[in-house]
């Protein structure tokens, strides 16, 4: 590895009328820049700091904020979020902070977002690492519904009883949603600071709501039918996709990508659920590391 990256830089850029906040760590060099983007859609930066470690391989790692997530500005009208609206400030945020060509990472719906935007900005991608992503939503709410079935009783019975009524406060309900997420999100104990964070804040604001829904595995918000499955073969740069055994967006989710990207790889993580980089950090950042190297330069 290479000596201590130094110190984050952070900043706000202003695009589109909003101020986003972004940071980074380490130097650009003939290894380049990686990008990373947070899940939700509503997370922040914060869960994603682990990938902190690419800098000391050489790599600029660059964390930011999505519209009103984080530390950026909220949006003045709802409608305003959305997937185009996500990959629209990606790209200007990338020409924005003269990145030029990128490693783009994505985490989650970070995911979907980073294939979305290199269908739509091949031009801006050097390679993609899908982080426990997905490209069709409707594959990975039925995947969820399936993990929720599978929890021991009484706890089914707590999810799908207190869902048909709206109750997604009720105490039992919260309980099985706790073990589902202990199961399915991060299997550690304790969680890593940085995870509270996020979720705290993600399921506080107004987009998780607006495009996710109530929780992780009820998707009831405008991305609900989102799929790109129909156009993955579109992608035509290296991607590595990860995910975890027991991950909510479960290994058959990964698979999909895996097939409809061609020539993209496959890493699972045997003991990792959703957030197989703090689960099991060294050998998560040695695989993608590997990979990172192998994408040709320039």
């Amino acid at each position: 590895m290479s000596s201590d990256p130094g110190a984050f830089r952070e900043d706000h850029l202003p695009i589109q009328g909003y101020r986003f906040f972004w940071k980074s760590i380490g130097d650009d060099g003939p290894n380049g820049t990686v990008v990373t983007l947070h899940g939700g859609p509503g997370a922040s930066h914060d869960y994603l700091l682990a990938f902190a470690d690419l800098a000391r391989l050489g790599y600029r790692v660059v964390f930011y904020d999505q519209l009103g997530c984080g530390s950026t500005d909220r949006a003045k009208d709802d409608r305003e979020y959305s997937v185009e609206r996500d990959v629209a400030d990606l790209d200007a945020l990338r020409t924005g902070l003269g990145l030029g060509k990128v490693h783009v990472l994505g985490s989650s719906y970070g995911g979907m977002l980073a294939l979305a935007y290199a269908i739509a900005h091949p031009e801006g991608v050097r390679s993609l690492v899908i982080a426990s992503g997905l490209a069709s939503v409707p594959l990975a709410q039925s995947e969820m519904e399936r993990l929720c079935r599978e929890l021991p009783p009484p706890f089914p019975a707590f999810l799908e009883k207190h869902a048909a009524r709206g109750e997604f406060r009720h105490p039992e309900y919260l309980a099985a949603a706790e073990l589902f997420y202990r199961r399915h999100v991060c299997r550690l104990d304790p969680w890593p600071p940085e995870l509270v964070r996020t979720l705290e804040l993600m399921e506080g604001g107004p987009k998780y709501r607006y495009m996710n829904g109530p929780n992780e595995f009820t998707i009831t918000g405008t991305t609900r039918d989102f799929d790109l499955t129909a156009r993955l073969g579109e992608i035509r740069v290296p991607t590595l996709v990860t995910v975890g055994k027991y991950d909510e967006v479960t290994p058959k989710v990964a698979r999909a990508i895996r097939d409809g990207v061609a020539g993209a790889e496959l890493s699972e993580f045997s003991e990792s659920s959703h957030t197989a980089f703090w689960e099991e950090r060294d050998r998560y950042m040695e695989r993608v590391g590997a990979f990172l190297r192998s994408v040709p330069a320039g």
